[in-house]
């Protein structure tokens, strides 16, 4: 007599919940690729010139965020690289803009993450699923260890949404809501 076959069990590791947080520490504190290495000056400012000639396409506000490891209570309580973008997005004020159409671009080297936020009136013209792919293509470019390319690709996305959905008209305010520069946390 044959007896049913039992559905697949998950091999549970019980050393897995200690190892794995102890390999994103090492990953956070000691990675070989570090924010001002990845990017240099010359790349920084050329970005920064890049968020100021896209502003004034739209009345949006762009931040460009990257970060070498997660500081030590977010790595303590395995919080995501979504939920220091949300975190920073709040710190850097890029939620507070007139039009409500801030965006954070934010790269967290260690774990190759990368998160786009977008203030609530972008957020409702934008689906999920434009962002994630604008961040496939970045993707491939921080494989390549090509950041300056991936962080400009992702600043053409993310004008192209603003232009289309906010675009600078005659009577729109020309002041500079956020700094230009991107921020780079090591």
């Amino acid at each position: 007599m044959k007896t049913p076959t039992q559905p697949h069990q998950p091999v549970i590791n019980p050393i897995g919940p200690v190892i794995n947080p102890f390999w994103r520490l090492l990953r956070h504190r000691w990675s070989d690729i570090h924010p001002h290495n990845a990017l240099t000056q010359e790349a920084i400012q050329r970005l920064g010139e890049r968020v100021t000639a896209s502003e004034h396409l739209h009345t949006g506000q762009i931040r460009i965020v990257t970060e070498g490891g997660l500081p030590w209570s977010y790595l303590w309580r395995n919080a995501s690289a979504r939920e220091r973008a949300i975190m920073l997005f709040s710190k850097y004020r890029v939620w507070d803009t007139a039009h409500n159409n801030g965006v954070l671009i934010y790269l967290l080297m260690p774990e190759h993450a990368i998160e786009i936020v977008a203030d609530r009136g972008l957020a409702q013209h934008v689906s999920p699923d434009e962002w994630r792919a604008v961040v496939a293509q970045m993707s491939g470019h921080f494989q390549k260890r090509n950041y300056e390319a991936g962080l400009a690709l992702a600043l053409d996305a993310v004008t192209a949404c603003l232009a289309e959905h906010f675009p600078r008209r005659a009577d729109s305010p020309t002041g500079n809501e956020l700094p230009d520069a991107p921020v780079i946390i090591a």
